[in-house]
């Protein structure tokens, strides 16, 4: 925002000072949620693995909470209007290096700020149209999943059911049985005529 000072700019803020990391780290974080709804940036810090993205999720957290508690605000409501990181003092250590030389590190610190505010009208109806669609599809994919997986699957009803079809797989086995019997011996009897027909033969 031009011509506005950073300590001027509207909304509520929240801020974390002397964080140890370097503010060129911070600001590849914040330069992803400045200008969204809190609820993706809420999404887009979860997804994002940079170690910035947990602190920044914290002050993020912070803001939102003022807002509610201080100015009476609704989180769904709000957005990031300003997130920004400022170089803080460095700390200076040294190194020893070869030849009595000494190596300068430099342990960076920066100043991270958060400010929300609240969405105007016609950015706060595309939001909530937006919210809506996603709630709906969501629920449609929970509804198909679960008849999906409440499918009929064709078992006995009742434990008299059961035990009747355990005694018709019996009587089937018994009938399969007795077949292979009958079968049996009358191959027996046939094989006893034929032996005696070639004795007579013999005989005569």
């Amino acid at each position: 925002m031009p011509g506005v000072k950073t300590n001027e700019r509207p909304g509520v803020r929240a801020s974390l000072s002397n964080f140890g990391m370097s503010a060129s780290k911070a600001r590849l974080v914040l330069n992803l949620i400045r200008g969204e709804d809190v609820a993706t940036a809420r999404d887009i810090l979860s997804g994002t693995q940079r170690e910035a993205a947990d602190v920044i999720g914290k002050v993020l957290a912070s803001a939102v909470a003022n807002a509610v508690n201080n100015s009476g605000l609704s989180a769904n409501d709000l957005y990031v209007a300003a997130a920004y990181a400022d170089e803080g003092p460095t700390m200076k250590r040294f190194s020893p290096r070869a030849r009595g030389r000494a190596g300068r590190i430099n342990k960076r610190t920066c100043h991270i700020t958060v400010i929300v505010a609240k969405m105007d009208d016609e950015r706060l109806e595309i939001v909530n149209a937006a919210r809506s669609a996603q709630a709906t599809a969501s629920r449609a994919r929970r509804v198909a999943g679960s008849r999906k997986s409440a499918a009929p699957v064709a078992t006995p009803t009742s434990d008299v059911e059961a035990s009747e079809t355990v005694v018709d797989d019996a009587a089937v086995n018994v009938v399969e049985v007795a077949e292979t019997t009958d079968v049996a011996t009358e191959t027996h009897v046939n094989e006893e005529v034929v032996s005696t027909d070639t004795d007579e033969e013999t005989d005569k």
